[in-house]
């Protein structure tokens, strides 16, 4: 085996069908199905400035890929803000400014407080089901081996690369490992005897409401300038709504927590005077950053046969196919990396090595 990836989530299923026609590779997956975590609880929309100045170059990227796939629906933003209040866009992103009487067009029953606003023609939504599935149907089309059930234990590192364990009992052999696992990266590195990234999971809640207002399925992403929630159309009374959280939380299968469905509800009754009828439905997923909340995707400094794919946060899914095209061109050493990516900023060795036990960075005693 050339390749083993651990993790069958949109960053794993999307490295191996870049990697899928020019090497033989083993997908590994934990979960009875690819994308039950992260991929499969996603907010699923595509939005330019999402992640920051760094990240909009790899969104950029894979816009193309995203809308000529037919996996684009556009929304639309309406990002809201109270008097006085910025609203701070990447450099790039195109917005019109609104005033109060348009935001009311949008928005009937919009409180008070919002006074201003800026829409955002480009946000889509995205199909991510469908994405997700072709991109494992291109994998395994191209020779892929995809194992679900298949959670990993261990790698050793060998002359010829690695022997990896999994949980049960299952014995495999691969040149090169990738670590594409999501919330349980730092865990498989740990396992590898790699040195971790410092990884933070984070807990994002999301609920679906019906409340008392119609013709709501279109309405666009509304996302408060100041990050305290965002909500979206879902049906023609029911709409997506989240409290914007990140609560620090240990890799695990996510479930939301009552205060944080209520904060939600909360801020969303100081946005609109929206009766709520009914919370259909309430869920929670992981989304997972480094310590610069930049991506890792490159070789591990202390580890040249493996490779991170990870720490993508909560725009894992709008960079995926840039993002599996430059891990696929440094991994393979050929190919192009996309047109207006830049390599070296998401390469995990600017982590460097952790600090000893007891000091700070620069070596000196930890106050």
């Amino acid at each position: 085996m050339d390749v083993l990836i651990v993790g069958a989530g949109i960053a794993g299923a999307s490295l191996a069908a870049a990697l899928g026609p020019r090497r033989k590779v083993l997908l590994v997956e934990a979960e009875a199905q690819p994308g039950y975590h992260s991929t499969g609880r996603s907010a699923a929309f595509w939005h330019e400035g999402y992640g920051g100045p760094l990240v909009a170059p790899l969104s950029r990227a894979s816009h193309p890929l995203l809308e000529a796939g037919g996996y684009l629906r556009r929304r639309g933003a309406l990002h809201l803000a109270r008097a006085g209040e910025p609203i701070a866009l990447v450099e790039g992103c195109r917005a019109d400014p609104l005033r109060r009487e348009a935001l009311e067009r949008w928005l009937p029953g919009l409180d008070p407080q919002w006074q201003h606003g800026l829409y955002e023609a480009g946000l889509a939504d995205i199909d991510v089901a469908r994405l997700h599935g072709d991109f494992l149907a291109a994998a395994r089309r191209s020779g892929v081996e995809v194992r679900t059930d298949a959670a990993f234990k261990e790698a050793r590192r060998t002359a010829g690369g690695w022997a990896v364990t999994l949980e049960d009992g299952a014995m495999l052999s691969a040149a090169m490992l990738v670590d594409a696992a999501g919330a349980w990266a730092d865990e498989v590195a740990d396992r590898s005897r790699v040195r971790p990234l410092g990884l933070a999971p984070k807990r994002r809640t999301m609920v679906q409401l019906r409340v008392d207002r119609t013709g709501l399925k279109d309405l666009p992403l509304v996302i408060g300038g100041d990050g305290s929630f965002y909500f979206k159309g879902d049906g023609d009374q029911t709409l997506w709504l989240s409290p914007h959280d990140e609560i620090d939380c240990a890799p695990c299968d996510a479930a939301p927590e009552e205060i944080d469905v209520a904060v939600a509800l909360d801020r969303f009754a100081k946005v609109v005077d929206w009766p709520v009828l009914k919370v259909e439905r309430r869920w929670a997923g992981l989304r997972t950053f480094t310590p610069d909340r930049l991506p890792a995707l490159g070789f591990a400094g202390d580890e040249p046969a493996f490779f991170w794919c990870a720490g993508q946060g909560g725009f894992g899914i709008q960079t995926a196919p840039a993002a599996a095209a430059l891990g696929a061109a440094l991994i393979l050493g050929e190919g192009e990396v996309p047109a207006g990516v830049e390599a070296s900023v998401y390469d995990p060795a600017r982590f460097g090595a952790p600090a000893k036990a007891g000091t700070s960075g620069d070596g000196a005693p930890a106050s």
